[in-house]
């Protein structure tokens, strides 16, 4: 199978684009006749957009595209702060389509969709290059555009479209207009919050389980994008690619509904969970992790009710996980009331480290040496009934063995 540099050069493509002996186009469908656009003509050359405005109401599946709820969290996650207060406008949500998956400097981006939102709307710009000569003026023509816009909202853009686009500037002989700009990338959040419920967490699958948006016929797989584009440049016919427009602006605009869900997620996850306790479970642990320590306890707490009055509803995983977190918070807190109710639930479904954090409480806080070495002993013969690694089996045993010895002698000192 020839590889990807092989079709270049078949294609009188080089690395660059610089130098490139005009290649000869038989153009029996031009793009200008299968996607209405404009040529935008620079000093570098000239490069095709397309371009189509969104109302502020619209709606991609069930979810707004102008986001309505406050970035604090996400910059948190992010570690953006900058991006707090800064307008709608300021945003601009990216994907590319490229001649290849792997990247590397043989790789070019032949259309880059961006969109901005604005106050009339969200206005979707598609940057294509009709030859790979036009890729100077592309470049400049995306750096233009987003001249405005201080936050770069991706989904995998961090290992992907943007080194791909500074790889692309570079080789040129110019600097990137990315590395000044925030950037967040919702793959990563995304993994986070669905990993529970989600074995698919690619943007395709989001947009229909989350977002409840389904596209039509025009869609394309995205592995095939890279040989439509070959096809074009060879054989002149650009109906093919009006599929690759399709998708690539059904991606452009699910990154923007993508935000605005996360975003009100985050925020307001009773609000927007949507019934699906696991997701808050994620949220709060989230919420957790960046110190917002009551928001995850009451999240908890609303997570553990709901599965409490619907047990066979909830997904055993995520509930066993709610219980840990939720304990050990209330422990740091030196709520022990709280977590021993926890504890307890927790080892009634069979986990060891329950049956230990009860053993400690007895012994360290309740110095009732009886009920603490009733927990040890209840523990070590769990560990014999379940699963383990066996150096993790033999870590809880040389540990558990040697909380006996110590309870025992402490009881048999007591008078």
């Amino acid at each position: 199978m020839p590889s990807l540099s092989d079709k270049l050069k078949e294609l009188g493509v080089k690395t660059g684009t610089k130098e490139l002996p005009v290649s000869p186009r038989r153009l029996s469908y031009p793009i200008e006749d299968v996607m209405p656009g404009r040529l935008i003509e620079l000093r570098s050359g000239a490069t095709y957009l397309v371009e189509e405005n969104y109302p502020l109401d619209y709606q991609h599946g069930q979810i707004k595209l102008m986001y309505e709820t406050p970035l604090q969290l996400i910059a948190e996650w992010a570690g953006e702060e900058r991006i707090v207060g800064c307008p709608p406008s300021s945003f601009a949500f990216i994907d590319t389509e490229t001649s290849g998956l792997a990247g590397g400097t043989g790789t070019f981006a032949f259309l880059v969709g961006v969109g901005r939102l604005t106050g009339e709307g969200f206005q979707l710009a598609q940057f294509f290059m009709r030859d790979p000569l036009e890729e100077p003026a592309l470049l400049l023509a995306l750096e233009n555009y987003l001249a405005p816009c201080q936050t770069m909202v991706s989904f995998n853009g961090k290992a992907f479209d943007i080194p791909l686009l500074n790889t692309r500037y570079r080789l040129q002989g110019w600097s990137t207009p990315f590395d000044d700009r925030a950037h967040v990338d919702l793959l990563h959040l995304s993994r986070r919050i669905w990993r529970q419920r989600l074995d698919d967490r690619s943007l395709g699958n989001l947009e229909v389980e989350i977002l409840g948006a389904r596209r039509s016929a025009e869609e394309v797989p995205g592995w095939m994008i890279p040989q439509l584009y070959f096809d074009y440049l060879r054989e002149g016919d650009a109906r093919p690619l009006k599929n690759v427009f399709y998708h690539n602006a059904m991606d452009v605009l699910a990154l923007a509904a993508l935000l605005n869900h996360l975003a009100k997620l985050i925020t307001e996850p009773q609000q927007a969970g949507y019934n699906f306790p696991s997701d808050q479970v994620a949220v709060a642990r989230l919420l957790e992790e960046l110190g917002h320590t009551e928001e995850a306890i009451v999240l908890y707490r609303a997570c553990l009710r709901t599965w409490n009055e619907h047990p066979t509803s909830r997904p055993e995983d995520a509930y066993e996980d709610a219980i840990q977190r939720l304990a050990l918070l209330y422990k740091r807190l030196g709520n022990f009331p709280a977590a021993l109710e926890l504890w307890k639930e927790a080892a009634r479904l069979g986990q060891l480290y329950a049956h230990v954090e009860l053993a400690k409480y007895y012994e360290h806080q309740a110095q009732d040496y009886h009920a603490a070495l009733s927990w040890t002993q209840a523990a070590l013969e769990l560990i014999d009934q379940i699963s383990l690694p066996d150096f993790e089996r033999m870590q809880w045993q040389s540990e558990l063995e040697h909380r006996r010895l110590r309870l025992g002698g402490r009881l048999a000192r007591r008078p």
